[in-house]
């Protein structure tokens, strides 16, 4: 979703360090992570370089916990007490069309003009989450990171891939520049394609259920769950637990076989689609974000994610000099999101 914007009938990048506050002319501006999960949500005070901002008063709420986006907002702006008609950047993942938001993955709709109407906001506008996250690579401090494969840093300059498994599936690539090129993509949604043997029996269980099977039926929260749920019919033993979260957990714990190999499974088609990827886009460093790798760090970090990365023949080599860093979620979305609304509205 390219990030588009709306107003109501009221009138390069980076987190920030101290500066001065927002101009007297600027209306206040909110920014916010809505994934299917949890919504993430931030004052944005701008700061002497253009395009730079900070973020204050942070809160998260729980998505299921309320009727829509609005009712978000409103709760933050009654939190915080903000003046009246604000504007706000929206990091969120789906396609606008028209005023309506098409998405899998939400747990309400979201329309453009009901939101700025019922939360009383000046302006909006949508951002795809994960085109946000590409929007705050520079933010991302390695040392922070965890490398998962190939250098510590990258020596070539290029384009920067953004990929995450959450609720959804979520990729955009960065291409630096004066400005920086951001582009969203639908990677979630494009054909998954796996290689052993037991993944090709959970294909076909997949294949008997849905006729286009996507790379986030396995690589998302619901993915692991679907992958579980595959591999105990394939296995016929009855599934022990029914939630993405439980079934990562007794994969760390090791008391579970089928929660075991239906983890380790998405590990290592993680690593074969973030290389396909890479080498898609021509990507010079890869960094994993989303709601699940965080959770799974030591997990993932031990499992043949690295092996299947390069495992692409002849671009093997390619790919043994591309950095992928595991990087913690937070407040990134929030940072893209800004970042990319003080770059295309420098003057409020």
């Amino acid at each position: 979703m390219s990030a588009i914007g709306f107003k109501g009938d009221g009138a390069d990048e980076g987190a920030a360090e101290a500066g001065p506050g927002r101009a007297a002319d600027r209306a206040p501006l909110i920014a916010a992570d809505v994934g299917g999960t949890h919504a993430r949500v931030a004052l944005v005070e701008p700061v002497a370089v253009p395009a730079t901002v900070r973020l204050t008063e942070f809160r998260r709420y729980d998505c299921a916990g309320f009727d829509d986006l609005a009712s978000i907002l409103r709760r933050f702006i009654d939190e915080v007490g903000i003046a009246p008609r604000a504007d706000a950047a929206v990091a969120i993942a789906g396609l606008l069309v028209g005023d309506t938001l098409v998405h899998a993955n939400l747990p309400w709709s979201v329309s453009v003009s009901g939101t700025i109407a019922a939360a009383g906001l000046n302006n909006l506008r949508l951002i795809n989450d994960f085109e946000a996250m590409a929007w705050a690579v520079p933010s991302i401090d390695l040392a922070r990171a965890r490398r998962v494969s190939g250098p510590d840093r990258t020596t070539e300059p290029g384009p920067a891939l953004v990929i995450g498994p959450g609720t959804g599936f979520g990729a955009a690539v960065r291409v630096p520049g004066r400005p920086p090129l951001v582009v969203p993509t639908e990677a979630g949604h494009a054909a998954l394609s796996v290689r052993s043997a037991r993944e090709l029996e959970v294909l076909a269980v997949f294949m008997r259920r849905w006729s286009h099977v996507g790379i986030e039926r396995l690589l998302s929260g619901p993915g692991l769950l679907n992958t579980y749920q595959a591999l105990c019919g394939i296995d016929g033993v009855a599934a022990r637990h029914d939630a993405p979260a439980a079934i990562a957990l007794a994969a760390q714990r090791g008391d579970d076989p089928q929660a075991v190999e239906a983890l380790s499974m998405f590990c290592d088609v993680l690593g074969s689609v973030a290389g396909d990827l890479a080498l898609t886009f021509g990507a010079k460093a890869v960094y994993l974000a989303g709601g699940i790798p965080a959770q799974i760090a030591d997990f993932l970090l031990a499992s043949d994610f690295a092996a299947r990365f390069v495992d692409k023949g002849v671009m093997g080599e390619v790919l043994q000099r591309v950095p992928v860093h595991l990087v913690e979620h937070g407040q990134l979305g929030l940072q893209g999101a800004a970042s990319w609304y003080m770059e295309h509205n420098p003057a409020g």
